[in-house]
């Protein structure tokens, strides 16, 4: 079976998805972060530019080491998703 369109669609559709979905926990992390640690230095006039990074550096990590084991599930299905879809084509 030749994949049409559609299908080419779909899986780039539900490549997006993956991707933003993976994506998600570190940037909202991120950004949750570095808006506390802007009004932190609003608030106390302290202008250090390498302030945030070091808050926003651990939070990410510490996100990503605690959403592995869900990030590689999500990932692992995606998948095996794809490719039972893919050798549905030959």
């Amino acid at each position: 079976m030749i994949p049409t369109t559609q299908d080419i669609i779909d899986v780039g559709q539900q490549l997006f998805w993956a991707c933003l979905v993976l994506s998600m926990p570190t940037l909202l992390t991120a950004l949750v972060v570095g808006v506390a640690i802007s009004l932190i230095q609003t608030v106390t006039s302290i202008q250090e530019m390498t302030l945030t990074f070091v808050p926003k550096l651990i939070a990410v990590v510490g996100v990503v080491c605690l959403a592995m084991p869900w990030l590689i599930e999500f990932m692992t299905a995606y998948y095996e998703e794809c490719m039972a879809m893919f050798s549905s084509y030959y």
